[in-house]
């Protein structure tokens, strides 16, 4: 739906302008995300038909806020276009501040606010299947639902805002600066621990579309799961998995609840393996544009993931090398192990965490990858040249920036990745 008619429809009916703004946005709804979401069947049809005062009941003790929706078009300016932060599958997201204009007493915090399209029963389903869960899960690695709006046909949710967006912008959004080696595993371990707490949790959640987009960052890159429309319950008693129609996002979605319907947790474990490699490769889960044998990534990148020679090959190239060889080879076995075509044969998150967790020190100034041998040169000051080592070995920020263009383009690989017997190589050849 256009925002212009998101925000027409809300003023209408925020300013008490008579009018049957549900059959308007109705007819101006946009379809989205076809090719991505197939079905829902969270919450049951009882749930789906609570009514505003008997979801208050369900969320008592919560702690969530109730807003109006003229609360919430005073937080967002009217949800004013220079407020527009974007838009999924859903509708339109905003960024307000809620302050004593909006509550009184209240102290200001900033919120993201997303509507929801009110057209059909899957986007109220799916609404409701996130104010359950979010209202009742609390933890540092699960985006924090403050409170929602349920009021006539509009449907809106009120989330702690995340200043650095989500993790698809930052691999793939060519106006974002590429993320550092280090970087790039503090959010890999982050996001495995929310996807962790959820199996573990007293009743197992099951969170169905662990993807790229559904990945946002706070102002330290910490990493936080968003979107529990598509969650559902684990298997209880002695069942061993889930049976529902197929739904979440094609080239994150695990092949055997694909083929099946069976959902488990190893499903999630599939999808966190999908997105482990983009972090690796820099690369899409599936990219129409690329040559025929590498749009799927999984396919093209698996192979390659338990072989070191291979594996620098599809490295991400926006890292220029700057990473630790071990790190990366650690965390692509881990993926590896994730993308397993078997669901038994793939490690739990638990097990994925402490796996990637010692990475991040590993990989912090990667000074443990460089092997230096120094030749001096006569006419060379020994203190300049001990300085000029020293200066190469500090982390930088940037670094790519930083790169002279004077230098060859294999520098940062040498350095990093140089082995001992090369380096001698290259001092025996250099008198010539």
């Amino acid at each position: 739906m256009p925002r212009s008619s998101w925000r027409a429809a809300l003023f209408m009916n925020c300013c008490g302008i008579s009018g049957n703004t549900g059959q308007a946005s109705r007819k101006l709804a946009t379809k989205q995300g076809s090719l991505c979401r197939v079905s829902s069947t969270e919450p049951s049809s009882s749930q789906a038909s609570l009514y505003p005062e008997d979801l208050s009941i369900s969320l008592a003790g919560s702690n969530l806020c109730v807003f109006t929706l003229a609360e919430l078009q005073v937080a967002t300016g009217g949800f004013s276009g220079s407020n527009f932060v974007g838009e999924g599958g859903f509708g339109p997201v905003y960024k307000g501040l809620v302050d004593e204009r909006v509550r009184p007493d209240t102290k200001p915090m900033v919120v993201a606010v997303k509507l929801l399209d009110p057209e059909g029963a899957q986007g109220h389903r799916e609404w409701l299947a996130e104010v359950l869960f979010l209202g009742k899960l609390r933890h540092s690695h699960l985006v924090k639902l403050i409170g929602y709006c349920y009021e006539n046909e509009h449907r809106l949710l009120v989330y702690e805002y995340m200043e650095k967006s989500s993790l698809e912008n930052h691999l793939f959004n060519r106006f974002y600066a590429s993320l550092s080696w280090s970087t790039r595993l503090k959010i890999a371990v982050g996001a495995a621990k929310g996807l962790a707490f959820l199996h573990e949790a007293e009743k197992p959640v099951i969170y169905r579309d662990f993807k790229a987009s559904n990945i946002l960052l706070d102002s330290d890159y910490t990493a936080k799961l968003s979107d529990f429309g598509l969650a559902k319950d684990g298997p209880e008693g002695d069942n061993t998995h889930v049976s529902t129609r197929v739904m979440g996002t094609h080239g994150y979605a695990a092949p055997e609840y694909i083929m099946t319907g069976h959902l488990t947790t190893r499903s999630d474990v599939y999808s966190f393996g999908v997105v482990l490699l983009e972090l690796l490769t820099g690369r899409r889960s599936v990219d129409k544009t690329r040559p025929s044998r590498e749009q799927n990534l999984v396919e093209w990148a698996r192979p390659c993931l338990n072989d070191v020679r291979k594996l620098g090959r599809i490295m991400d190239p926006g890292l220029e090398g700057v990473y630790s060889t071990k790190a990366a080879q650690k965390a692509a076995a881990v993926a590896y192990q994730c993308l397993g075509p078997s669901p038994k044969s793939r490690p739990q998150m638990s097990a994925i965490v402490e796996a990637l967790e010692p990475l991040v020190e590993l990989s912090d100034g990667m000074v443990d990858s460089f092997e230096f041998t120094v030749v001096q040169d006569s006419g060379v000051d020994e203190e300049e040249e001990h300085k000029d080592v020293d200066e190469k070995r500090k982390p930088h920020k940037a670094q790519r920036h930083k790169m002279q263009p004077t230098k060859s383009r294999n520098q940062p690989d040498l350095l990093l990745h140089r082995s001992s017997e090369r380096q001698r190589h290259e001092v025996q050849e250099k008198p010539k």
